[in-house]
């Protein structure tokens, strides 16, 4: 049987692997860029380094099928993002053309531009998570038991309230957070992109 347990250092492949093969709203994004690696190196990795401690994995048998990973702090993450993480990748991912010319271009622009994760409308919930698991390993009840570690270790952290965000399209994964109690605000700035806030109550 799969368990969770925290995050450990030998799972960082694993984690990266797991954000390619979901990261095209839920789907393998291994043939939508150049470069995968860009992908975790912009949703996943600065995670697992920065705050190893909130992040956790479901693990099957010595490998890493599933992560929930964030941060507690938004605003100090995106500060350590701009002077600690970009300098660690910018050499593999420079910053792109302006305009994009390509997918690659397009998503290194989002790596280059963490003040992105700043948004007003979720101030009030400073902590933010990305949660994916691999698909043979959704929907029986491992997405609830990791989002209640990560609660948990906020919880235990002070932090009283989390969001995160999701690409409309992902139909699935807006059913499986509306389950746990998250709800929409609106944020009119980013049509295709839902906020979504709850309090770090167990799910």
């Amino acid at each position: 049987m799969p368990i969770i347990r925290p995050y450990r250092p030998g799972d960082r492949p694993d984690v990266a692997d797991i954000c390619v093969r979901t990261g095209d709203a839920g789907g393998d994004a291994s043939a939508a860029y150049a470069d995968p690696g860009l992908l975790p190196a912009t949703y996943a990795l600065p995670y697992v380094d920065h705050e190893p401690e909130l992040a956790f994995v479901l693990d099957d048998g010595g490998r890493a099928v599933g992560y929930v990973l964030g941060t507690a702090d938004t605003a100090a993450f995106v500060a350590w993002f701009r002077s600690g993480w970009l300098p660690s990748v910018e050499g593999r991912y420079p910053r792109p053309p302006h305009p994009p010319r390509t997918p690659d271009d397009e998503l290194a622009a989002v790596l280059h531009r963490p003040e992105r994760m700043l948004v007003p409308e979720v101030a009030d919930h400073p902590a933010h998570l990305h949660i994916d698991l691999l698909p043979g390993y959704q929907g029986a009840g491992y997405g609830r038991a990791l989002m209640g570690e990560f609660l948990r270790a906020l919880r235990a952290a002070g932090v009283a309230r989390v969001h995160l965000s999701m690409a409309r399209a992902n139909t699935g994964a807006r059913a499986f957070y509306d389950r746990l109690g998250f709800r929409e605000t609106a944020v009119p700035d980013l049509p295709g992109v839902a906020f979504l806030v709850r309090d770090t109550s167990p799910p």
